[in-house]
């Protein structure tokens, strides 16, 4: 068996960025996370909205986990690349807390982290296998499903961000940069990007935004401003519409 899943994952055709694939990817997934939260908050009931929102939350959750499980099988799990200190890693371990027990403190991190680097991985996403393969869909599902995960919540369970969740989310956010490079100084790991720019599970460079922010370790600064630039573009809609309910 062995054997068998190491051979699957390790064959693929070669994920084309911005062909065919990614595009339907993108544009399907904004088609799902735009309608569904709308359709389940007009036609469902409050049980079943609870219900759906708890399968989002366990398949985000056990997207993660299947992929170590079958890295494990296959003989190829590996500390230095497969625990759990990328952002989007552990978001995904952090769904069941926001979808099944709607905690809000999850929420309010994980919102401005999904709005701005779940959505710029999309755009530029570190894979290296095309449509129709495991990891082609364990990435989408990751990212997107966290995206749907986030809209679910604000529009179906009604939870909304403040201004003080941006900065728990910013500090949340360095926090994690902090713990990241501890692991990478006793890894010799590069969890998070920190100690060079992003590849793919095949060690590929790939084309990220962070390809415009300067050399190592410059990037890591500069990078720091678009996260928060991008935090405060995602509470904008929230911060005109708190001003036009304090106006009525």
């Amino acid at each position: 068996m062995r054997e068998v899943v190491y051979r699957y994952l390790n064959t693929y055709e070669p994920f084309d960025m911005f062909g065919s694939e990614h595009i339907f990817a993108i544009v399907g997934a904004l088609v799902v996370i735009i309608i569904f939260p709308l359709y389940a908050k007009r036609y469902l009931n409050k049980d079943m909205q609870y219900k759906i929102g708890m399968l989002i939350g366990w398949l985000v959750f056990g997207n993660y986990i299947a992929w170590i499980g079958l890295e494990g099988i296959a003989g190829t799990f590996d500390i230095k690349q497969h625990l759990p200190i990328h952002l989007c890693r552990f978001a995904n371990l952090m769904m069941p807390l926001l979808m099944v027990w709607r905690s809000y403190l999850v929420y309010e991190i994980l919102f401005f982290w999904g709005f701005s680097g779940m959505l710029q991985a999309s755009i530029t996403p570190d894979i290296a296998a095309g449509f129709p393969h495991f990891h082609y869909f364990r990435f989408w599902l990751g990212h997107q499903g966290l995206i749907l995960a986030l809209v679910y919540a604000t529009v179906v369970y009604e939870i909304r961000p403040t201004f003080k969740s941006l900065i728990k989310s910013f500090i949340a956010l360095n926090v994690f940069l902090g713990v990241a490079a501890i692991v990478n100084v006793l890894m010799d790991a590069n969890y998070f990007w920190i100690c060079s720019k992003p590849v793919n599970h095949i060690g590929e460079r790939i084309p990220t935004l962070l390809d415009y922010l300067g050399p190592w370790p410059w990037y890591i600064l500069s990078a720091e401003f678009v996260a928060l630039a991008h935090f405060l573009l995602a509470y904008t809609p929230f911060y005109f519409i708190n001003r036009r309910k304090k106006a009525q």
